[in-house]
């Protein structure tokens, strides 16, 4: 059966996991798209920071929840004590299928093709109806070598994936840093573009464009709720839990605003608007093709920090899941010599590797903003129902300016999900065919297990 998990994740690898899991692919690439949309560096800087505040409140939420339920598995957990086994086994089914496999496909060919270049020749590639199923190349190659290491990385040790996660994040943090520092001090932009952003009032802009950028801006920060899913290993979880989710947020989010300042400042709003690369762009503007080159490559590096994140937040959700008898019960063991849940690793790590290969997720993107919309709504809502429920049960930590920062987080999350459904109707169906799946695997589990040990996990 193996071990529990034991608790070796202090408060600063706990911070350092959310910012990994939300630094990534987002802010690297997006704010080009959003500027194209929104067509005003005022309202870019605008959305980036109402981003921030929503994840904020999120991260606020999440720490209630996380200091009560101080165990492995993240929303699984917390939905489970508050609505039962069934939306627990959904939501972790969600996380399992497009929470963390679907990421970490995306973020490790996103290493690659930063790393390689987007040029590439496929070594060979599947057609069906003139839609390619297979494509394999060097860059999808790189992709699914990245995945296997730092899978394997996680199995060695918690340690081992611990340290390495730190390290990892370090290092880009320092050159994001250098990115922001180098690019005001040293660079060679233009202070007036920024002073235009602050102080030239901004022209009105559609809902609709609005509201585009805010799903993007949604998934850039995703994944304040890192921490979360390991809180089964965190020291002290009713203090360093929430502590984790606030800073780690707090922290990304004047990262993420310092960046679209430094790209404002090196690019002329006409060269950013619509640029994939905006990170490499402005580098290149602000230090010249050589340096700005080399930095392309830092952000290559710094995208390992992002797969090592997830893939070390992902089983423990799989893990958790196994334990109550709501999986395959091989996915709760916990190797005697590693404390690590080495199965439940595999299983991700094959799941991303298929996503590679197939490249399917590419079309993810607002489906996997819409599923995880919702997970993240319905245990918000959770707080509040038990705060109702259970008004005179200990809580190690409470949100602040309760009900109102709930009530808000539900009402943004809400207007993205809306805006989802009535503009992308193919990843409404993505999503209740997901969810469905999840309903018919919960059965499945359930009638496997006469005697669910749901009812006897202790908590």
């Amino acid at each position: 059966m193996g071990q529990n998990l034991s608790r070796e994740i202090g408060l600063p690898s706990a911070t350092v996991l959310v910012i990994a899991n939300m630094v990534g692919t987002g802010i690297f690439t997006l704010s080009g798209f959003i500027l194209l949309e929104l067509q005003n560096t005022q309202l870019l800087l605008l959305c980036w920071l109402l981003g921030g505040l929503f994840a904020l409140i999120g991260a606020l939420c999440y720490g209630e929840l996380g200091a009560m339920f101080p165990h492995a598995g993240g929303e699984y957990v917390y939905l489970r004590e508050i609505f039962g086994p069934l939306s627990a086994f959904v939501s972790g089914w969600i996380s399992l299928i497009v929470g963390f496999s679907a990421p970490i496909a995306a973020a490790a060919i996103a290493f690659a093709t930063y790393l390689l270049g987007s040029e590439h020749v496929a070594w060979f590639s599947f057609s069906l109806f003139g839609v390619a199923i297979l494509d394999f190349s060097l860059i999808t190659f790189i992709a699914i070598l990245t995945v296997v290491l730092l899978s394997y990385v996680h199995i060695h040790s918690v340690r081992l994936g611990k340290n390495t996660q730190n390290f990892l994040t370090a290092f880009k943090i320092f050159f994001v840093l250098f990115l922001i520092f180098g690019g005001f001090f040293f660079g060679k932009g233009d202070f007036l573009r920024i002073e235009e952003a602050f102080f030239t009032s901004a022209q009105s802009v559609s809902y609709g464009a609005l509201a585009v950028s805010l799903v993007f801006i949604s998934f850039a920060y995703s994944g304040y709720n890192a921490a979360s899913y390991l809180g089964g290993e965190i020291k002290n979880p009713q203090r360093n839990l929430p502590l984790s989710l606030f800073l780690g947020t707090l922290f990304v989010t004047a990262l993420y605003l310092l960046l679209n300042l430094v790209y404002i400042y090196a690019l002329p709003q006409e060269q950013m608007s619509g640029m994939l690369e905006v990170a490499t762009g402005a580098a290149q503007n602000l230090f010249g093709d050589t340096l700005g080159s080399l930095i392309g490559i830092a952000i290559a590096l710094g995208l390992l920090s992002v797969v090592s994140a997830m893939v070390m937040a992902g089983p423990r959700v799989y893990y958790a899941m196994a334990k109550d008898g709501l999986f395959f019960q091989k996915f709760e063991h916990v190797c005697d010599k590693r404390k690590t849940p080495v199965h439940a690793i595999i299983l991700q790590a094959f799941l991303a590797i298929v996503m590679i290969v197939t490249s399917t997720f590419e079309t993810l993107l607002i489906y996997i903003g819409l599923t995880l919309s919702l997970s993240s709504m319905l245990s918000v809502y959770g707080l509040m129902r038990l705060r109702s429920k259970e008004p005179t049960r200990e809580r190690p930590y409470k949100t602040p300016l309760y009900p109102l920062l709930p009530i808000l987080f539900l009402l943004a999350n809400g207007g993205i999900v809306l805006f989802s459904l009535l503009n992308k109707p193919q990843a409404a169906l993505y999503a209740l065919a997901t969810i469905g799946l999840g309903v018919m695997f919960y059965f499945f589990f359930q009638n496997k297990e006469p005697k669910n040990r749901l009812s006897k996990t202790l908590l």
